[in-house]
């Protein structure tokens, strides 16, 4: 059944062939302990306006690429990127992608007969193993869980798609979407 699930910390939403965004890092971009201290430093917060920081500092944090920043080699940036796209138009319509030196931002929409949780489990398996491989490594690769969002409305369809294409300039690495080579800005 497609709907509100949890599978740790976050909740995520699977509604079929909505556009959802979505953003998932490797397994040491992102501490745990972070997520605690700050869920305590803004329990003081509005709930609303609580996960508004949350979100925020999250995308701060990411955009700075610690931890190993493995997608920061072109190879396996390369690799994340092929397979983000290799099942565009037949499992899902990729509107937006990104591979950041430490995370990935996807924006799509599924077909009816996939499941977001699916599409990522399928992503994310294929890409630890051959990146593994190249890297001469073992051990997990990807965060178990991952954020979505689902989106809207045009205007969050567009901002979604800007947002995504726009991170490599925000977080420094590009002057220009389209220099980035590892984004769907490259390719438009």
């Amino acid at each position: 059944m497609k709907d509100w699930y949890e599978r740790g910390y976050v909740p995520h939403f699977d509604g079929g062939p909505i556009p959802q965004m979505v953003t998932f890092r490797l397994i040491d971009a992102f501490p745990g302990t972070c997520l605690k201290d700050w869920q305590l430093e803004l329990s003081t917060m509005n709930p609303i306006e609580a996960e508004c920081e949350r979100r925020r500092r999250i995308e701060e944090y990411l955009d700075k690429g610690y931890g190993s920043a493995l997608l920061s080699q072109p190879r396996i940036a390369e690799l994340v990127s092929q397979a983000v796209r290799y099942f565009d138009g037949d499992r899902y319509d990729l509107h937006a992608w990104c591979v950041m030196p430490n995370h990935v931002h996807a924006f799509l929409t599924p077909k009816p007969e996939m499941s977001l949780p699916g599409i990522l489990h399928s992503w994310k398996s294929f890409t630890a193993n051959k990146a593994n491989k190249l890297l001469d490594r073992h051990g997990s690769f990807w965060q178990r869980e991952y954020f979505d969002r689902f989106v809207r409305d045009q205007k969050h369809f567009v901002a979604a798609i800007e947002y995504i294409e726009n991170n490599p300039v925000k977080a420094g690495l590009a002057v220009d979407p389209t220099a980035w080579p590892f984004g769907s800005a490259a390719f438009r």
